[in-house]
């Protein structure tokens, strides 16, 4: 059954997988650049399982190249694994609990469970495979059996690459690797054939068969020993005169060509690439996953390090092994040679709404956040409107100014609690002045800095923050279609502040003459009434709470006070143990009201994105946009919203080699055991109108008028010293004459 599901899947993204058509590049050849699958689709599945080599095969560019890593038998079977030990991916150490034994490995003990222990048929027929990365699924673990190299041919790949690392290690357990090559090459076609030892790759000079095998030396770290020569990879790296004697290619980590600093910023590229390109040597590149993040120049967004090693004015490698093959298959087919096209305008397009400017990238609502997300190709501009203790608007995502400002440094004296706000301590926006929170510095948050996933750390205290008045301004010089003004806590601000942010953005908007769209944006219906008058605005209704359903007398309700609503993603698709399991009827159900709908927020850290999504930004995207169909996406990494809709895979109706495909939901997850699945989450509650009706704004109030009266002989205390103090010295007064008098009676 899981065969045919598989089978299926091939089926629906093979009939848009072709090869890319002829377009000149800067690599060797002047061809495309190789995707090479490392195990198949080994982000997903277990590498080097027969689901991961169909996957790559049925998501990825036709001629995707399937790589295996060479293992040896005890019997001379070749099965294709990259880790020597076999028990950091299958289930050997269960099946076989006393295999384990220590090995001497390029002059390292290792121990583990070896290959060279146990023949074909003991692995094939009791182990399977496991993943071996924690962070990536487990629920196809122990339903799939080793994969033997004729396995891996016998799917037709359009061509398929043999990577020998160990030749050593097996003629220490006589078993020869060459030997292995040459007799399964008189049947199989093997297009690439790698390996970091020299002595292997000379020793298969004169392959039998017509084919043009090529022979791909590997280089492995800098301070590695390559066991033929016994030089170091840095030294053999000089000497690449040499390496063209025996190989018609290099595969070196990325490192080599894009180096990163010790605080994961790039450096300048190396020029190997253009020195190997000089002397004929082709430079395939290795260490792609989604899931892996590199260099903070890269937003977390996977396509953007795929264009630094193909897209680059200065060169382009041949080829990337990766564990994603979808998505260097996108940077090939649909983002290289796209990112200076502008993005289409005709026909209705998804608005690309910022969520506090690019706030991946810089303290949000800073002005360096909004400059670059216009930079950056965003629609609309976002403007969480707070208000000072003196009456200034101005932009912050939150009225505590704990988590997005050094405000805990400064003022924690004035921490306070306001549960109407939230329901821990904050130092809140209406307690300073405009004046103290310019002494404030921002500061870049990301919300899975707990996992180690930090923001752009070089920049985390750039830019200055905007008044409501400076951002229109801003907003109506630049190239931004529209603005949308968020504001929240306003029953609040007028009654116990008596701060009026609804007449604060209504001034300011007149004042600033704002000629564009406005968008008013708030979870509380009464603000929004407060701005029907207003017939150019379209005003949103944020649905901050995740709903499964959105009844018809809801979604009319919802009409008499919006335009359109802002759902949380969960709201639009439900998942289950971070795999998607099915579209809500929501959007449906919205824009059958004529209602638009916005997600939010997407964000491109991999830990935020299913599984079904492949780690993949752009590929949630497509889900939201051309699976389900929204009228906006609020982001924090607007570029990668930009780069979506600029490339032509964007465009499901248009005749192309390639399409960035929405997920399909349960998909996935059907392929795994039903025992293995995660347990089926309750669905969200439904919208009721009770939900969506707010009571009317309460007046602005005159805190001065609702001051108490003070006596005018009324002691105070000095300054820092409570007023509790006082009263209890007047207490102990009263009582010691009361005493006294007590005792002359």
């Amino acid at each position: 059954m899981k065969l045919n599901v598989l089978l299926f899947i091939v089926l629906l993204h093979g009939a848009a997988a072709a090869v890319v058509s002829p377009t000149k590049w800067p690599t060797l050849s002047g061809n495309a650049p190789a995707v090479i699958a490392r195990g198949g689709f080994s982000g997903l599945f277990p590498e080097s399982s027969q689901f991961a080599y169909q996957f790559a095969q049925s998501t990825s560019l036709k001629n995707v190249v399937l790589y295996c890593d060479l293992q040896l038998t005890k019997d001379g079977a070749g099965i294709c694994r990259s880790d020597l030990r076999l028990d950091n991916s299958t289930t050997i150490s269960a099946v076989f609990p006393k295999g384990r034994t220590t090995y001497s490995v390029n002059g390292r003990p290792v121990q583990g469970w070896f290959s060279v222990d146990f023949t074909s048929d003991q692995l094939y027929n009791n182990v399977t495979l496991i993943q071996s990365i924690f962070s990536r699924p487990s629920v196809f673990d122990g339903n799939l059996p080793v994969s033997m190299v004729e396995d891996v041919a016998g799917l037709h790949p359009y061509q398929l690459w043999v990577n020998v690392q160990y030749s050593t290690f097996f003629k220490e357990h006589d078993l020869d690797a060459a030997d292995y090559i040459r007799s399964v090459s008189r049947e199989t076609i093997i297009d690439y054939i790698s390996s970091p030892e020299i002595g292997f790759l000379k020793s298969l000079r004169g392959l039998p068969g017509r084919h043009k095998t090529k022979l791909i030396f590997r280089f492995m770290e800098v301070d590695d020993v390559e066991p033929s020569t016994k030089k170091t990879y840095q030294a053999l790296l000089n000497d690449l005169v040499t390496i063209k004697s025996f190989a018609s290619g290099i595969l070196v980590p990325k490192n080599y060509i894009w180096p990163v600093n010790k605080d994961q910023y790039l450096e300048a590229h190396t020029s190997l690439v253009t020195d190997a390109h000089g002397m004929g040597l082709e430079v395939y590149a290795y260490d792609f996953a989604n899931d892996a993040p590199a260099s903070y120049n890269y937003s977390f967004d996977p396509t953007v390090e795929y264009l630094q090693f193909i897209g680059n004015s200065n060169f382009s490698v041949d080829g990337v092994l990766t564990d994603f093959p979808s998505t260097a298959s996108e940077a090939v087919a649909c983002l290289a040679h796209n990112e200076n096209k502008p993005i289409p305008t005709e026909g209705k397009r998804t608005l690309i709404i910022t969520h506090n400017g690019a706030s991946g990238m810089f303290a949000g609502c800073t002005d360096v956040a909004y400059q670059r997300a216009v930079e950056d190709g965003a629609d609309v501009l976002d403007c969480s409107i707070q208000m000072s203790k003196d009456g200034v608007a101005f932009c912050l995502d939150s009225a505590d100014l704990m988590g997005h400002t050094t405000a805990a440094a400064a003022f924690m004296p004035r921490a306070a609690m306001v549960p109407e706000i939230q329901q821990n301590n904050g130092i809140f926006s209406f307690d300073l002045t405009w004046s103290e929170i310019q002494s404030l510095k921002p500061a870049l948050t990301s919300p899975l800095s707990q996992s180690g996933l930090a923001r752009n750390p070089a920049a985390k205290s750039e830019g200055k923050f905007m008044t409501l008045a400076d951002f229109l301004q801003f907003a109506k010089k630049s190239t931004v279609s529209g603005i949308l003004m968020n504001i929240e806590n306003a029953a609040y601000l007028a009654s116990k502040k008596g701060l009026g942010v609804v007449d604060a953005v209504s001034t300011a908007l007149g004042k600033a003459s704002y000629d564009k769209q406005v968008y008013i944006q708030s979870d509380d219906t009464a603000v929004l009434s407060a701005f029907k008058k207003n017939s150019g605005y379209q005003r949103v209704l944020h649905v901050k709470e995740t709903i499964s359903d959105a009844p018809k007398p809801t979604v009319e309700e919802i009409k008499q006070f919006a335009d359109a609503v802002n759902l949380p993603r969960s709201s639009i698709v439900a998942a289950s143990g971070f795999f998607v399991s099915a579209f809500t009827n929501v959007v449906d159900q919205m824009h059958a009201a004529n209602i638009s709908v916005y997600v939010s927020v997407l964000r491109n850290e991999f830990l935020t994105i299913a599984f079904d999504y492949f780690s993949d930004p752009m590929v949630e995207l497509a889900t939201y946009v051309a699976g389900v169909g929204v009228d906006g996406v609020v982001t924090e990494f607007p570029a990668t919203a930009a780069a979506y809709f600029k490339s032509p895979c964007s465009d499901l109706n248009a005749n192309l080699p390639y399409s960035i495909l929405p997920a399909e939901p349960g998909t996935l997850l059907s392929l795994a055991s039903p025992d293995a699945a995660p347990p089926a989450e309750a669905p969200a509650p439904v919208l009721e109108v009770a939900d969506v009706v707010d009571p009317p704004l309460p007046p602005v109030a005159d805190l001065v008028e609702m001051a108490p009266v003070t006596s005018p002989t009324t002691q105070h205390p000095p300054s820092g010293q409570p007023a509790n103090v006082v009263n209890a010295a007047l207490c102990l007064l009263m009582a010691m004459l009361s005493f006294f008098a007590l005792s002359g009676h």
